[in-house]
């Protein structure tokens, strides 16, 4: 319960939903004024019984009310499923410190915050365009069909509304993607910044487009509607009232009089109820309803379908029969203007795609430029200082600009580091040098103190000799027992300074690792036998046992520089016996074995383990667990030490409370 109330759902899915049923709605608000006059439907076509009729028994709002409320409908679905995991994300999260599983989720919540604006974009454009392609080949004059036509409405509507609503749901699903910033370490697919932009800037390039052939289509076809009408009037009026009509026979013939402006218009007569009696080609049934319907309430012209690009006209002739209409049916566009109209805008779209790829490409490589440069620094630890040249005044100069201080900065601090480095490392050395120094005083102090007591051994028997020399009590046997002692104390003193001569051969080639590295050859006994004589002293003083199991060949041999790897083992049997906070009689295992084709040299201890901070840093910088008594360097050093000087490794195992275990995997040649 406390987890809920800490960790509460978000209603960010309804959110996302609303913003998107708003601007849907508004989308169709718009749509509801705009589609009659860029198709430019006929007066009183719309709202009216004349709209109900012919469209099923709807009116035209109440067909846009049944779209938007669909689309809504199907949208909201669709990201009511999509987006369930949203809501319940920070509870996710939490659940993740302690559930690995829950990453999983999390990434695929990251993944979906950053593609869900693309998505509905993409559907919201491709729907529309297949459409257009759909109707593409079922017209034969699809460039001034109506459902063509209507198709790009909806293209513009939705792209741009969707375009526009993106831009607040970006924000939103960015708080998210901020939060989830360290949850997974997966990559997710980068996308470069000229494929954003051109994803971002195309579709409304692509509207701009659209619109504006839509708005010179409409143009047009007003214009050449209103030529045409006058073109016919002037014609009925000078061909047919000059003549003597007398009944129906005499108007048809009267029509053939009458030059069409093209060969696809069609001339018609009706009666004065506008009931068609004769017509030289077919005409829509639309077309003859508002005629007989509507036709007389505006100025005598006829609209054909909605969006149709053909109108007619309604000419009145009174006969002896009574009144009649002569009427032409004409469409409103010119298929040349329009494919010229439309080869304009193509080739203008293309080459303000070219120069928006080239604005965009040159875009991405001076962001790549610096971006590389930043790279170089971050991965290069010799950091070599190049400047990057401005060549713009924009937002790009400012970055490059930024990057050339940064780059100057960060060069003086790779200074003062390598500086405070060699000073740690200096200290390091010294810290090492003393810990040896205090070795060879204890491994020294014993044989010394010993070859001084066969000294004064041999002293005390060199004067018993001699002053035995002519005394006749002392016989031969005495002189023997004399010279057997002086031997025995002089086997003493030799072993004892073979043994130093030892000790000294050891840390002689140890004290030279201080400052400088020398690759060679050696085997594990040499190995063993060094870090057994230098840490001899400090596992004695800590009352600690040392157990050495070799599982392998004590010959065999390993190449790089011993003294490194040494004074790498000795660090970190000090620090098991560190690990142990002064209690006395502890063990510290030293394991080597082979495996596959590495030789492992484990160190284990049974202390307390490393602590969940210490495990997540160590190896990446400078940690310690001895606070101000130590600074971190030893285990950073050594780990450095592995990977150069004998391109190893070191991997750790620990659990709190049970011990920890180092792990020096060396390769074999």
């Amino acid at each position: 319960m406390s987890e809920i109330n800490t960790h509460k759902k978000e209603n960010i899915r309804f959110k996302i939903i609303l913003t998107y049923a708003i601007a849907i709605a508004i989308a169709g608000l718009i749509f509801y004024f705009i589609i009659p006059s860029l198709l430019n439907y006929g007066p009183d076509t719309i709202n009216t019984n004349f709209d109900k009729t012919v469209s099923g028994g709807l009116y035209y709002y109440q067909q846009v009310l049944l779209v938007v409320s669909s689309l809504i409908a199907i949208v909201s679905l669709i990201l009511f499923i999509s987006l369930k995991d949203l809501d319940n994300y920070k509870i996710y999260k939490h659940k993740a410190q302690t559930d690995k599983s829950y990453e999983k989720t999390l990434l695929s919540i990251k993944k979906l915050c950053l593609s869900l604006p693309n998505t509905i974009l993409n559907i919201f454009i491709i729907v529309p365009l297949i459409c257009a392609f759909i109707v593409l080949f079922m017209q034969t004059s699809f460039l001034t069909s109506s459902d063509f036509k209507l198709v790009l409405v909806i293209f513009i509507l939705s792209t741009l509304t969707i375009s526009i609503t993106n831009i607040y749901i970006r924000k939103i699903l960015s708080k998210i993607l901020i939060d989830l910033e360290n949850i997974s370490t997966c990559k997710i697919k980068e996308t470069s910044i000229k494929k954003r932009l051109l994803l971002q800037i195309i579709p409304i390039m692509s509207v701009c487009v659209v619109f504006t052939y839509l708005a010179i289509s409409s143009i047009y076809e007003r214009n050449n509607a209103n030529l045409l009408s006058n073109h016919y009037k002037v014609q009925f009026t000078a061909q047919i009232n000059s003549l003597k009509i007398s009944n129906s026979n005499d108007l048809i013939q009267a029509l053939k009089n009458i030059n069409l402006y093209s060969n696809d218009h069609i001339l018609f007569i009706t009666d004065s109820n506008i009931n068609f009696i004769y017509q030289t080609g077919e005409v829509s049934e639309f077309f003859k309803k508002y005629a007989k319907e509507l036709s007389l309430k505006n100025d005598n012209i006829i609209y054909d379908y909605y969006g149709t690009a053909a109108q007619g006209l309604l000419f009145p002739i009174h006969t002896d029969d009574g009144l009649y209409y002569v009427g032409v049916h004409y469409t409103i566009y010119s298929q040349e203007t329009v494919i010229f109209i439309v080869t304009i805008l193509i080739i203008l779209t293309f080459i303000c795609f070219l120069i928006l790829y080239a604005s965009a490409n040159e875009l991405s490589k001076n962001v790549e430029t610096v971006v590389d440069s930043l790279e170089k620094i971050s991965n290069d630890s010799h950091f070599t200082r190049k400047v990057l040249y401005v060549t713009s005044t924009d937002e790009i100069a400012k970055l490059i600009m930024s990057y050339n201080k940064i780059q100057s900065l960060t060069s003086k601090h790779l200074e003062q580091i390598h500086n405070n480095q060699n000073m740690l490392m200096e200290r390091e050395r010294l810290a090492s040098l003393g810990q040896l120094i205090g070795g060879i005083a204890h491994n020294l102090k014993t044989p010394i103190m010993s070859i001084s007591g066969a000294a004064e051994g041999l002293t005390d028997l060199i004067k018993e000799y001699d002053e035995s020399i002519g005394d006749q009590e002392v016989t031969f046997d005495d002189h023997h027992a004399i010279a057997k002692d002086m031997y025995d104390w002089v086997s003493k003193i030799k072993s004892y300074t073979e043994y130093m001569s030892d000790v000294i051969t050891a840390v002689k080639g140890q004290a030279v690792s201080l400052s400088e590295n020398e690759a060679t050859s050696f085997d594990i006994d040499e190995l063993v036998k060094r870090v057994n004589i230098l840490m001899k002293h400090e596992l004695k003083h800590s009352l600690t046992s040392l157990n050495i199991n070799i599982n392998v060949d004590k010959s065999t041999t390993l190449h790089g520089d011993i003294t490194s790897l040494v004074q790498v083992i000795n660090n970190m049997i000090s620090n098991s016996i560190q690990s142990y906070n002064g209690e006395p009689n502890k063990d510290i295992d030293l394991i080597i074995d082979k495996k596959d084709n590495n030789i492992v040299i484990s160190i284990k201890d049974y202390g307390p383990g490393l602590p969940k901070v210490v495990k997540d840093k160590l190896f990446k910088e400078m940690i310690t667990t001895k606070g101000k008594n130590g600074t971190g360097l030893g285990l950073f050093m050594s780990y450095s030490t592995i990977r150069a000087h004998f391109n190893g490794n070191i991997t750790f195992e620990t659990e709190e409370g049970k011990g920890t275990t180092f792990n020096i995997i060396l390769p074999l040649l």
